[in-house]
């Protein structure tokens, strides 16, 4: 088994987990051509910004394992209770070039989300692939 160490940055947490949500995508499937897309909305809510981005990407890999499905897109919102709404333009992973390793779980190891002193925020994961 390999790992895989994504980081990414962004002003706000929202667009820091996206990006760090996009980035795991771009590891490994290509989906600019991807056909049919289906809206799917999911809440996440954590202990912790760091296990936010956990869930985040365990979110993907799940949805990859159980249905199928590889997100085309990816928008990250604020939820009421602190947690963060997740939107997925979902799309048939059997239309989607795979292009790299396939993520199996991400790590708890090494798990960061947090504001850097500059103000924008720094995600960092491990996923193994």
């Amino acid at each position: 088994m390999a790992d895989l160490r994504i980081e990414a940055w962004g002003p706000t947490r929202e667009d820091c987990l996206a990006e760090a949500v996009r980035g795991l995508l771009e590891s490994f499937a290509e989906v600019s051509e991807a056909g049919q897309q289906r809206a799917s909305v999911q809440h996440l809510a954590a202990g912790s910004d760091a296990d936010l981005l956990a869930a985040a990407v365990e979110e993907v890999i799940y949805r990859l394992d159980a249905d199928g499905e590889i997100p085309a897109a990816v928008e990250v919102s604020r939820a009421a209770d602190g947690g963060i709404e997740v939107r997925l333009r979902m799309v048939d992973a059997s239309g989607v070039e795979i292009v790299g390793a396939v993520p199996k779980a991400a790590s708890l190891s090494g798990l960061t989300c947090a504001a850097g002193p500059s103000g924008n925020w720094l995600c960092a994961v491990t996923v193994d692939v």
